[in-house]
């Protein structure tokens, strides 16, 4: 185990706790390896009857991966980089697929690699701290950890919208769009915790009688905007689509995907498209980690993160720079598979 992640049974159940506060609880390899571990010993213990997973304290739940780990390996071999990734995915594949339920407490900022983590579990619990995003187009990458399964399944274009621009949603959002599956304020979760851990079999009715009603989702308000200006696959029609509005909300979202690397935008698109028709979650993390294992070694990845999370001048400057200029070539070598013995495997 690691000093990242507290883990621990108690009552009926198994719990574990991000805990790297000073990074937002962001995930490395070894909390990766750790959370797998100890759903793999509670698989078959039938004392634990259900898992919980929260964070330890501060502001996050799960701010992503380890970026700045992941783009320094990309600017030499790629070796660490895609290590992670695999561990990340398998993690991921596992929770997918665990036959215990497991609910996950997503209070506060839920980004990237903590959009991984829950959107597996049956049961997703926001509150009013919540904040649910998938903003790697800024830093040249793309909605991974399965992004191209789960956006893809969101009503309408409202996962193209968000793997475009990165749009940041609260939790009243998340339950109007079935990310979350209950609303909690934050000051019942503990009392939820205990009374799983003591009853795991009514963990629906115990979530149930602890909800609230959310606040209005303000995202109903522009649904119609992004189903219509979203409405394509190819990012230059989306472009001209948000140019040709005169709303302001529209040219705000045209100015926002101006910031965002072209090239991860195409490929997100690309994921998205085909993660809706992949007929097992296993194949989309196949999918996932060839075009991650090609995207980490390219310039806009390294780039990205030198400008908005190593340096902070917020001005990266992408290659290609335009949209017109990211050719298919480019995007089929991207999402080219990797040979055999290089691919990913849920083991």
């Amino acid at each position: 185990m690691t000093d990242d992640l507290i883990v621990r049974s108690h009552g009926r159940v198994g719990h574990i706790s991000l805990n790297r506060p000073k990074a937002i609880h962001a995930l490395n390899i070894d909390m990766c390896r750790g959370i797998s571990a100890a759903l793999e010993e509670w698989r078959g213990d039938q004392a634990i009857e259900a898992v919980l997973l929260d964070h330890s304290e501060g502001r996050g739940f799960c701010a992503g991966g380890d970026i700045r780990m992941i783009a320094e390996s990309g600017a030499e071999d790629g070796v660490q980089a895609r290590a992670f990734f695999r561990d990340e995915y398998r993690m991921n594949n596992t929770m997918f697929a665990y036959v215990k339920p497991i609910v996950a407490f997503m209070d506060g900022v839920t980004m990237g690699g903590g959009v991984g983590i829950s959107l597996p579990c049956e049961y997703r619990v926001a509150t009013e701290n919540t904040r649910f995003a998938m903003p790697e187009t800024g830093i040249g990458l793309f909605p991974d950890v399965g992004g191209g399964w789960y956006l893809s399944r969101l009503p309408g274009r409202v996962g193209q919208f968000l793997a475009l621009t990165g749009a940041r949603l609260d939790g009243g959002e998340c339950v109007e769009l079935g990310i979350a599956t209950h609303y909690l304020p934050s000051e019942h979760l503990e009392e939820a915790k205990e009374r799983i851990a003591t009853d795991p079999g009514r963990i629906k009715g115990i979530l149930g009688q602890l909800a609230v009603s959310p606040p209005e989702a303000r995202i109903l308000a522009n649904l119609d905007k992004i189903n219509k200006l979203f409405a394509s696959d190819d990012l230059a029609e989306v472009m001209d689509a948000l140019g040709n509005d005169e709303s302001e909300w529209a040219q705000r979202e045209l100015d926002t995907l101006c910031t965002k690397s072209p090239l991860s935008c195409k490929v997100s698109l690309r994921l998205l498209r085909e993660g809706a028709t992949m007929p097992f979650f296993i194949d989309e993390m196949r999918q996932e980690f060839a075009v991650a294992s090609h995207i980490v070694q390219r310039h806009d990845f390294i780039e990205g993160v030198r400008a908005l999370i190593i340096d902070k001048d917020n001005r990266p400057e992408w290659d290609p720079a335009h949209p017109d200029e990211v050719t298919a070539h480019m995007i089929d070598t991207i999402f080219a598979p990797l040979p055999d013995d290089e691919a990913w495997t849920p083991e």
